[in-house]
C-alpha cells in the first residue's frame, strides 16, 4: 500500500516510519523538506496545495502540536497546527477519491479533560479544556462533518479517527522520563498516599494497532488507544526502581495534608498547588475494547507493565 504520512519527523511519526516502511511505501509531509530513511519522498504542505503529491492509497495524519505542560504555547498556535493542518489534509483527501483510507491521530483529551466514572469510552460527550483539548476536538468535528455533509462522498472509504492516551516510548521525553530523574537521583516520591490508575499507550502496542489498521477494513468511526490496563504512579515508581537498580523512596504524606499545602501553593506559588496534584493523582483510565473487539484481538501484544519496561530501560542511554 503506498501511504502518506505528515509529521513523519516527530517522536511518533519516527517510530511509525520505521516500522510500515518494512512492508508499504510510504510518503512524508512535514513543514519543511528532510530526507528521511524509509520513505520514498519528503514533501511539504505546500506542495499538497500545488497538486504535487504523488499517487497514495492511504493517508496517516500525525502532524499535531502536542500538549505544552509548561503552557509556554500560545494557544492560537494549537488551533493553526491542530485544527488548521487537520482541515487542509482532509480536504485533499475528500477530493481525491482514488485515496480509500485516512487515519487522523487525534487524543483522548480531544474528549475529555478529566474522566466521569470508571473509564473513559468513545460515546462521551467531548467536553475538552484547553487549547490543545479544544483544537484536536474541533478537528475531528470537521472531519464529522464532511462525512454527515456527502455521505456519498465516503462510500467504499474508511475514516478512521484514532484517541490514543498518553504514549510512551524509546525517544519519549515527557512525564515518564521525568519520574525516571526522580528515582534516578534517590529523589523521594511524596504522593504515594494516593492510589491514582491511569492508562497509557506503549509504542509498541501503537506500532501494532496501525500495522492492522492499514492491513484490514475498519469501519469509519473513533477508536480509543490504550494498552490493557491502568497503572498507579505508584507502581511506575516501584517499576522504575527495579529496572534501574535503585532504592524505591515513596513516601506517604497524609493526603490532606498534601490537599492543604497545595492550596497554600495557590497563593504563595509553592511548586505543589492545587491543579499540579489534581493532575499527578487523579485517574485517567481509558477503554481499548471498541479496538480490540474492531480488530478481532483478545488482547495488546504487550501488558503495560512489559511496555514501561522497555521505555525505562530507553533512559538508561
Amino acid at each position: 500500500m503506498k501511504i502518506l504520512i505528515t509529521g513523519v519527523h516527530g517522536f511518533i511519526g519516527s517510530h511509525v516510519v520505521e516500522c510500515l516502511s518494512k512492508h508499504h511505501l510510504l510518503y512524508g509531509l512535514d513543514i519543511v523538506f528532510h530526507r528521511k530513511k524509509g520513505l520514498l519522498k519528503t514533501c511539504t504542505w505546500g506542495d499538497l496545495e500545488n497538486e504535487e503529491i504523488p499517487p497514495v492509497d492511504a493517508i496517516l495524519h500525525l502532524a499535531g502540536k502536542a500538549h505544552d505542560t509548561k503552557k509556554k504555547t500560545e494557544e492560537k498556535t494549537y488551533f493553526e497546527i491542530n485544527t488548521g493542518l487537520t482541515k487542509k489534509i482532509v480536504d485533499y483527501f475528500s477530493k481525491h477519491k482514488e485515496i480509500k483510507k485516512f487515519i487522523f491521530f487525534s487524543s483522548v483529551k480531544a474528549a475529555a479533560e478529566s474522566v466521569k466514572g470508571e473509564v473513559l469510552l468513545e460515546n462521551v460527550m467531548p467536553a475538552p479544556i484547553g487549547p490543545y483539548g479544544e483544537s484536536k476536538r474541533d478537528a475531528e468535528n470537521y472531519i464529522l462533518s464532511l462525512m454527515e455533509k456527502d455521505e456519498m462522498l465516503f462510500v467504499d472509504r474508511e475514516v478512521i479517527i484514532l484517541r490514543p492516551c498518553m504514549i510512551h516510548g524509546p525517544g519519549n521525553k515527557g512525564n515518564l522520563n521525568l519520574l525516571y530523574q526522580v528515582v534516578n537521583k534517590g529523589l523521594p516520591w511524596p504522593l504515594g498516599a494516593f492510589e491514582n490508575k491511569r492508562s497509557f499507550t506503549s509504542m509498541q502496542n501503537l506500532i501494532f494497532v496501525m500495522e492492522k489498521l492499514f492491513e484490514e477494513n475498519i469501519p469509519s468511526g473513533i477508536y480509543n488507544m490504550a494498552d490493557d490496563e491502568a497503572v498507579s504512579t505508584n507502581a511506575i515508581i516501584q517499576l522504575i526502581a527495579q529496572t534501574s537498580g535503585k532504592n524505591n523512596r515513596i513516601w506517604y504524606i497524609p493526603q490532606k495534608l498534601l490537599i492543604f499545602t497545595a492550596k497554600v501553593g495557590d497563593v504563595i506559588r509553592l511548586p505543589l498547588t492545587t491543579e499540579r496534584l489534581l493532575k499527578l493523582t487523579e485517574n485517567y483510565v481509558v477503554s481499548n475494547e471498541k479496538i480490540k473487539k474492531t480488530l478481532k484481538i483478545q488482547s495488546m501484544p504487550l501488558s503495560a507493565e512489559e511496555g514501561l519496561k522497555i521505555t525505562i530501560n530507553s533512559f538508561k542511554s
